[in-house]
């Protein structure tokens, strides 16, 4: 498995160090606002072997991202392909951090180097984001990271009940438009 690096992030395989902090992560309201209910610490753990096991399956997926100058754990970010049932297809960019990583560029950072290896590595064409139609600063990331967003491309999550997370956004950005 791959690690990427930038000037202050390593992206990396999950370790059993790393369990604990997302759980917290997954329980926290404000973290997931945008993504529905809070996970159980037994799911919570069962996501990152699915993350394990779909990384080992594929080549790519969702890595740990931890600070390189202290080792802190902040959270994930990476590429998975469009679940089924998407009124779309591809593969999604995605980020998660943790409250206290929030704010400091670091979504941006580590979104721009999963998106060097989608299209350096995997030779992906394209690459989509998606989010909440409310998730602002989410979609502040991926207008920073070149992407577009076609209202046209708007939808409602056919897995979401209906709420505030059923109207999302799709954003993209193909290989020769990368900033």
């Amino acid at each position: 498995m791959a690690e990427l690096h930038t000037d202050r992030l390593l992206l990396r395989r999950w370790r059993d160090s790393d369990l604990e902090p997302w759980a917290t992560m997954n329980a926290d309201p404000e973290v997931r606002e945008h993504l529905g209910d809070l996970l159980s610490r037994d799911r919570s753990d069962a996501s990152v072997a699915q993350y394990q096991a779909d990384f080992d399956r594929r080549g790519y997926g969702w890595w740990a991202v931890e600070v390189r100058g202290t080792g802190e754990f902040i959270g994930f970010a990476g590429l998975d392909p469009v679940d089924d049932g998407m009124p779309f297809t591809g593969v999604e960019i995605g980020w998660r951090l943790a409250r206290s990583a929030w704010g400091q560029g670091y979504a941006t950072e580590a979104a721009r180097a999963v998106l060097a290896y989608g299209f350096d590595t995997l030779g992906l064409p394209e690459i989509l984001a998606v989010t909440t139609s409310t998730n602002h600063r989410s979609q502040a990331v991926m207008r920073r990271i070149g992407m577009i967003r076609d209202p046209a491309d708007d939808f409602d999550d056919p897995s979401a009940p209906d709420g505030p997370l059923r109207p999302n956004v799709l954003f993209r950005i193909a290989r020769g438009a990368r900033t």
